[in-house]
């Protein structure tokens, strides 16, 4: 077992034990729940709309070449430029050559889940240029120090108590500072920040082929600000990304405020088609597109698995995961957690290192059930299994167990062979520290089902 499926398991069974921790996700998952509940009010036929936006990412990412192409071509046609970057190195060292170009030496930054997965900030903060989160949830954990804790919500882990205590800390704000003091100072405090930067740096929600355009969706105002303002727009998306058309928008837009916050749509949606032109009055000078592969080509090479890659962060798999909703965020100790994550990193990251993600799964296909792109997402960790298995990359110990687990469930005279007592023996030297020291192993029944169908029918 290598030491990050270690550090995994760890951190597992030390968050499925903190009964806080649990309080705490699921009070802000259940707000969710309530919310996406009267969300999916405006559909009157969801499926259609799950299996017309599904079909549409799974054609555009079988022509990824194609489509790629045709937004590099309209967009620089416009006067923006494009980076292609082939890892997160290559990324990280673009955007620093550009920010070195124009004397970068401050800037703001919209919420980005590609940017935490190339580790934009630290490698910024070592060239001692000033980055600021804009997103309210992102400022929160960029001042405790952290990782954000979901796709969506950065900070759900984290109570309004210990909010106002870390900005007590930080800011020496009042410790029993509600939720709309912290809003309050930090829109002030962010305002200052916009004003100054010489550079935003944004995601990119969809990258539309058609048109040459980054459509960017967000509820804070806060990543219209960032390109608003600086004289220099980046951004820093993935190959993914891209969608055929800006039609496509008025389907893909309401999937993703709903499954992703229950809103029919989120608050600000806007279309950026290159650096500010001659008669606008504002926007960037200067805009990038970063286009970041960083090992989507390997799950684009896996015929099943690439599916994956149609997903559009809207973090509802993660809210109805019973694992994600148990050990939390952190445990994954990558940037996509959850089913989603646990599909895709194996194959972005290495799956001999990171096969344990697909593991850990209850195969309960709740993550499938609420994809608003009709991932079948438990098939495909079960294809994820299946191909570490065939590389060899489980333990002995793990084939040994199930080759002996397959020998008892295969033979009728095993299963109902008298002893519940040495059953339950076997399983616990077998199982039982597998099951994990927080959990309380099942036992079997006295009489096995064979045995209890015969005696009703005799």
């Amino acid at each position: 077992m290598s030491e990050i499926s270690e550090t995994f398991k760890h951190d597992s069974e030390k968050k499925s034990a903190d009964n806080e921790h649990y309080v705490k996700l699921s009070h802000n998952i259940s707000r969710y729940d309530q919310a996406v509940k009267r969300g999916m009010l405006q559909y009157s036929n969801l499926d259609l709309a799950r299996s017309r936006a599904g079909s549409i990412k799974y054609r555009t990412i079988n022509d990824l070449d194609k489509y790629l192409i045709e937004f590099e071509a309209r967009f620089t046609a416009r006067g923006g430029k494009v980076i292609w970057a082939q890892d997160a190195r290559e990324a990280i060292d673009e955007v620093l050559a550009v920010m070195k170009k124009y004397d970068v030496r401050k800037v703001v930054k919209s919420k980005s889940m590609i940017t935490e997965e190339i580790e934009l900030n630290a490698a910024l903060k070592q060239k001692k240029i000033e980055v600021v989160e804009t997103d309210l949830g992102e400022y929160i954990v960029q001042q405790a120090g952290q990782k954000p804790y979901h796709i969506v919500t950065p900070a759900m882990h984290m109570s309004k108590e210990e909010v106002a205590s870390l900005f007590n800390q930080k800011f020496n704000i009042p410790a029993d500072s509600q939720p709309e003091d912290i809003t309050a100072y930090v829109r002030k405090l962010l305002r200052e920040k916009f004003l100054q930067a010489d550079c935003g740096v944004t995601g990119a929600n969809f990258l539309i082929a058609d048109t040459g355009s980054v459509a960017l969706t967000e509820n804070e105002g806060n990543g219209l600000m960032s390109l608003a303002f600086p004289r220099l727009h980046i951004v820093i998306a993935g190959i993914e990304k891209v969608i055929p058309s800006i039609e496509d928008l008025d389907l893909f837009w309401p999937l993703l405020a709903t499954h992703g916050t229950g809103q029919q749509l989120t608050v600000y949606n806007s279309i950026i088609s290159g650096p500010r032109q001659d008669g606008e009055a504002d926007g960037p000078g200067e805009m990038f597109v970063v286009l970041l592969d960083n090992g989507r080509s390997a799950l684009l090479a896996k015929e099943q698995q690439r599916q994956a890659l149609s997903c559009i962060r809207c973090g509802a798999c993660l809210n109805g995961c019973p694992v994600y909703t148990t050990i939390g965020g952190h445990a994954y100790g990558t940037t996509y957690s959850g089913p989603i994550g646990a599909v895709i990193t194996p194959h972005m990251k290495g799956l001999e290192k990171w096969n344990h993600l697909s593991f850990a799964s209850s195969l309960c296909g709740k993550c499938t059930e609420v994809c608003p792109v009709k991932i079948p997402l438990h098939n495909l960790l079960l294809q994820n299994r299946k191909d570490a298995v065939e590389a060899g990359y489980t333990s002995a110990s793990w084939r040994r167990g199930m080759k002996l687990s397959k020998r008892m469930f295969m033979s009728r005279y095993l299963m109902d062979m008298p002893g519940s007592a040495t059953k339950n023996f076997v399983i616990k030297q077998f199982a039982g520290k597998l099951w994990g020291s927080q959990r309380v192993l099942p036992k079997v029944a006295q009489k096995s089902f064979g045995k209890l169908y015969n005696e009703l029918n005799s």
